[in-house]
């Protein structure tokens, strides 16, 4: 192993599970390891039912909403 890949294990070993986990499925993705699709939890079921009926309706973001959450988060 690199010492540039220890040194990334390293600093993301320190990250919530959570997050450990999605860069390991992008990790392992990039290696060309099929992974098993996320499960989502009964919350993120709705949510996503509730977005995807949003996006139906017509509903979506405009330019400068988009604009302003990227602004938000530094983007």
């Amino acid at each position: 192993m690199t010492r540039l890949l220890e040194e990334a294990f390293s600093k993301v070993s320190g990250l919530p599970e959570l997050e450990q986990d999605e860069l390991a499925r992008a990790l392992l993705a990039l290696a060309g390891v099929d992974q098993p699709p996320i499960q989502l939890t009964a919350a993120e079921e709705t949510d996503l039912a509730e977005a995807e009926a949003e996006i139906a309706r017509g509903e979506l973001a405009s330019v400068d909403e988009v604009r302003a959450m990227w602004a938000k988060h530094g983007l």
